[in-house]
């Protein structure tokens, strides 16, 4: 009998478990699939495009948003004033650094898997030295870009 007990608390936590990962992951209970010919990308200017795949940045809420920086380009330092986000290298190299300055000798190289946080209000900048890159950024909107005073 406790065997029998055991076990369907098991279960009980994995379906409840389950079903919060979906209500999470699309709050109208609506699976969201993109492969990646379906993603489109926004260019916003200066060798830099932004896809949003879950939510609104610009809103209340979770948001998913895929970035991809052209060879060459750079993001002058800036913060986000979201509590927190995360990021994950997905290709290429990128090359990040803190400072409310452009100093190319604080740029670190992180390359495809690498994930991070920033932090908020922290200055940071970030190029595309070697080539192309695409990076995901999760967090909890409303999310901005604050350019810092150069």
């Amino acid at each position: 009998m406790k065997t029998l007990l055991a076990l369907s608390k098991i279960v009980f936590v994995t379906v409840l478990a389950y079903t919060l990962m979906l209500n999470i992951a699309s709050a109208d209970n609506t699976t969201i699939l993109k492969f990646p010919q379906d993603i489109s990308y926004h260019s916003t200017g200066a060798g830099v495009e932004v896809a949003v795949l879950y939510g609104d940045p610009t809103k209340a809420g979770l948001y998913v948003v895929r970035l991809k920086l052209s060879a060459g380009s750079k993001v002058i330092p800036h913060t986000h004033p979201e509590e927190i986000r995360t990021m994950t290298v997905l290709s290429g190299t990128l090359y990040f650094g803190f400072g409310d300055r452009w100093d190319e000798d604080k740029l670190k190289a992180y390359p495809a898997g690498t994930f991070f946080t920033e932090l908020p209000t922290t200055p940071h900048f970030i190029a595309a030295k070697d080539g192309d890159v695409i990076f995901q950024a999760v967090g909890i909107g409303p999310s901005g870009l604050i350019a810092a005073h150069q």
